[in-house]
Formats: structure tokens, sequence, C-alpha cells
């Protein structure tokens, strides 16, 4: 339990609060009761102290509070019968307010404590009855009684709620920090496997033609054979250095393993399972493929590409749009549309959904980062191509892209 005083709203109710009690607490004492004016401003000290404790002095509340209780009844005498004894209507109500006060701050030990005070309360007021039983009724011990238990009770609830929030918010915080740390290693996992699947895999075409270039080509000179064995190091020294950034990237906390794979990485071939996957979750994905007999082999970032940006864009149209029809395109294109730097054309990929069907069923709890977009602009970008999305007139959503095949656009 801190001790200090409140800042803020809090700091201005609480001096409110006290303020009151004091001014109550005099009229009080110096109107229903036999009471003079300085003594009952006295007592009015005593009982607002004891409720300004709560945050100055915890351990001291309860005692204090419970021997204002006990002093007010000793020296206060009803001036009718209709005024209740031992306890007045400020005893109560400030006793009461400590009891609930100290509950809801306490820690949980502090319980069987309040339970412990609430006992005393109420042995004081049976005292006080039987040394002057002409002073009030032993039914006038019922309202204390009644009241103090709330009051504990209404501590102990709002404690617990208390500590409920407090822990909610450190697991919620413990959980954002696991999100972005897992966050942080699935990125660096891609990362690796971007190089390993790419990079790579170029290095190692370069280091077997530079190797067999002087086999295939029996007229080089001595110096060009030469400068292809140079070729061939300087590009086994990058894959031994690329290999050991692998090993850094998939390292996990602590080491030991790695956590990415190492198996190939998806390409227009996988679109399919892509497409199907999702329609067994539910959602209305149709996939047309006209690309033909392709001029060789599609660059794997192309086609990486391509399946990365068919992979976002329906993710999003379900999430946005759920129920709508959602219409993944993948159609080769050449000529005059597009021109690659060996004139063999590109591939134009086509995402198109309709407006919500399920408006009622929509994620709006889990609206999307906007990072998506971005991301599929930044791969399409790094390989040259052109990248559109955009509200269409009907009120759905398309993504457009146009890829050269061998992933060296025009600029």
């Amino acid at each position: 339990m801190s001790s200090r005083w409140p800042i803020g709203r809090a700091g201005v109710g609480a001096t409110v609060g006290v303020a009151a009690l004091l001014v109550l607490t005099v009229a009080d004492l110096g109107q229903h009761y036999q009471l003079p004016l300085g003594a009952a401003f006295a007592l009015g000290v005593v009982r607002a102290l004891s409720l300004a404790l709560v945050w100055l002095k915890p351990s001291a509340v309860l005692p204090l509070s419970l021997a204002a209780a006990v002093l007010t009844a000793a020296v206060c005498v009803p001036i009718s019968a209709d005024e209740p004894w031992p306890w007045a209507a400020t005893t109560v109500f400030g006793h009461s307010i400590v009891l609930a006060l100290v509950g809801a701050r306490g820690a949980p030990s502090a319980r069987r404590s309040l339970v412990v005070w609430w006992v005393g309360t109420q042995v004081a007021g049976a005292v006080a009855m039987g040394v002057a039983p002409e002073r009030g009724t032993w039914s006038g011990l019922l309202t204390m009684a009644v009241l103090s238990a709330v009051a504990v009770v209404v501590g102990e609830l709002l404690r617990s709620r208390a500590e409920a929030r407090r822990q909610l918010v450190e697991q919620e915080g413990i959980s954002a920090a696991e999100r972005a740390e897992r966050a942080r290693w699935q990125e660096r996992a891609r990362i690796a496997r971007e190089l390993h699947d790419v990079v790579a895999h170029h290095l190692s075409v370069v280091v077997v033609r530079a190797d067999s270039a002087p086999h295939r080509l029996v007229a080089l000179p001595a110096d060009a054979r030469e400068e292809f064995a140079g070729i061939a190091e300087d590009a086994r020294s990058s894959l031994t250095e690329m290999r050991r950034v692998l090993r850094l990237l998939r390292a996990e906390p602590g080491g030991g393993g790695s956590s990415g794979e190492l198996g190939p990485q998806p390409g227009l071939e996988d679109l399919d399972e892509l497409v199907a996957s999702t329609c067994r979750a539910g959602a209305d994905v149709r996939l047309t493929v006209g690309v033909g007999e392709l001029p060789g082999v599609v660059d794997p970032a192309v086609g990486l590409t391509v399946y990365r940006v068919v992979q976002e864009a329906v993710s999003n149209a379900v999430r946005h749009a759920p129920g709508a029809v959602v219409e993944v395109s993948v159609q080769r294109i050449g000529g005059a549309d597009w021109v690659d730097g060996e004139g063999r054309g590109g591939l134009v990929v086509k995402v198109l959904n309709g407006p919500a069907a399920l408006v009622k069923e929509r994620d709006v709890g889990a609206p999307g980062s906007g990072h998506g977009v971005v991301g599929m602009k930044e791969r399409v970008g790094l390989l040259g191509g052109e990248f559109a999305a955009g509200v269409t007139a009907e009120g759905g959503y398309l993504v457009e892209v146009r890829l050269p095949l061998d992933g060296e656009g025009k600029a």
C-alpha cells in the first residue's frame, strides 16, 4: 500500500472528502449531542484525520478510526432518544469508509485484519451499551454492524478487481513482448530463407560457371583462366560468409539450433494449394492461371513474389470482405504490354474481391496494420515491377501487379 497523497482528480476527491467529513462531523456532534463547539471540532479533526491517513499512514488508520469512534461515544450525550448512540451518524459513515478504503488499497493478507477490526468495533459498541444503556438502544448497534460489514465486503471486491486488472495489464505486456519477439525471429527466419533460396543459389551458379569455364572454353588465354579462378574463389568466400550470416539469423535466443526451414520457397506451382487451403477455410477463392509455355524457368524471386502477393491480397480480402468472391488471375503478357531485358514479356497478377457479403461477421476488433500493402509494393519494386491497389467502383478491392519474368524490368 503506497503512503502518499493521490494526485490529479483522485487527490482533489480525497481532499474534498476529508474536508466534508470534518464539516459534517462538527455539525452533527454540535447539533444532535450535548457537546461544546470546540470539543465537536476536535473530534471532527480526529475523524477527518483518520480518513486522511488512509493514504498517508495506512498502518495507523484503523486504530485511530476506532479510537475516534469510542472517544466520540464516550463524550457525546444525545439530546433526544431519536439520536443514534453509541455510534453517531458521521461515526458510522466515516468508520465504514475507512474500512472500505483500507480493504481496497491493502494486500490480500489485510482481509483477516479487517475482519478483526470489524469484530472489535462491534465489541466496543456492546461495551458502551453495557456501561451507559440509558443513552441508546441495543438495536442502534445494528446500523454500524451492517454498514461496516458492507464496507469490508466492498473493500475486498475493489481490491480483487484492482488486482485482477493489474495482472491483466501485466499479462498483456508480457504477451505483447512475446509477440514482438516472435515477430522479430520470424522476420529473421524469412530473411534467412530469402538469402538461402535466392542469393545463395545465384552465387552457387557463379561458382559452377566460373570453375567450368576453362573446360568449356578451351581457347581461353591463361590470364582469363586465372580471372575465372579468382571469381570462383571470391564467390566461394561470399558463400562461406553468407552461411555464417544465415547461422546468426537462424540462431534462437539461448543458442542451439535454427529457427527457420531450409526448404524451398513457394512459387507459381504452389498457387493451387494456396487457393485450395483458403477455400477449405470457408472462403470463395477462384484461381485462373494462363501463363502458357514460359521461356525457360521463371526466376525464383519472381515466383516467390507472385506467391506472396497473392497470399497477402487473398488474406486481406478474406479478412476485410468476408463472404465476397475473390478472383485471382495470373496471366502472361508481352509485346507492347511489357518487355523485359530479354524480350520475354512478363506476368500480370490480379486479385479482385467484391464488397463484404457478411457484414455482421466482420472482425472489427482486429483492423489491419497497413503493412501488408506496403510489403507487397516493396517486393514488387525490388524486381522492377509495377504495383497498384485500390477500391473499385463496386465497393470491392483490386490488387494488380506487373512483373518481368527475370525480375529485371524496365526502370
